[in-house]
């Protein structure tokens, strides 16, 4: 008899407890707290624009990368010149060599390395070709790789472009 009492009055204070927590009200920011963290997400959310080649990105119409909060998205990079003109014109692994030393100095800029890449999207007009060299990767990516996809096109922005490869990237704090 004396167990189920006892019983019964644990189930009840642990009623009680539990009522009175759901009762409890949360901590509420200060009007100078709230500020602050409205200021730092907007701070944080204002998108950063980068150009590698400001004219050729100009008369093109795009920016080669944007970095919003930890996310940074980067236009496909091509072989090309400071005037925007083709290189290594017939050569698809050198042009691979010219894209990924592109999208080394993007990430420099933003503080990043091949590390910090979460995907990776290659377009090429030479499949065959383009899995002969792929291999160059692991001097780029020698943690790990990345997401992302391979497709063959038809052709790119330029005939002479071969490869144009793509980036999204997680830049930790």
């Amino acid at each position: 008899m004396l167990n189920k009492i006892t019983t019964k009055i644990l189930i009840g204070i642990l009623f009680i407890i539990t009522v009175a927590s759901c009762n409890d009200k949360p901590k509420t920011e200060t009007t100078e707290e709230k500020s602050e963290i409205v200021k730092h997400k907007a701070k944080a959310e204002t998108p950063e624009y980068f150009m590698l080649r400001p004219e050729v990105e100009k008369a093109y119409g795009y920016s080669h990368a944007v970095k919003i909060g930890n996310a940074i998205k980067v236009s496909g990079a091509v072989s090309m010149d400071d005037e925007g003109n083709p290189t290594a014109i017939g050569d698809l692994e050198q042009q691979m060599k010219n894209c990924y030393a592109d999208l080394e100095k993007i990430l420099k800029h933003y503080g990043c390395t091949f590390n910090d890449v979460v995907a990776e999207n290659i377009f090429t007009t030479n499949m065959p070709k383009f899995l002969e060299v792929a291999g160059y990767r692991t001097e780029i990516y020698k943690n790990q790789f990345p997401t992302g996809s391979w497709l063959g096109v038809k052709e790119l922005a330029i005939p002479e472009f071969l490869i144009e490869i793509e980036l999204e990237v997680h830049k930790t704090n």
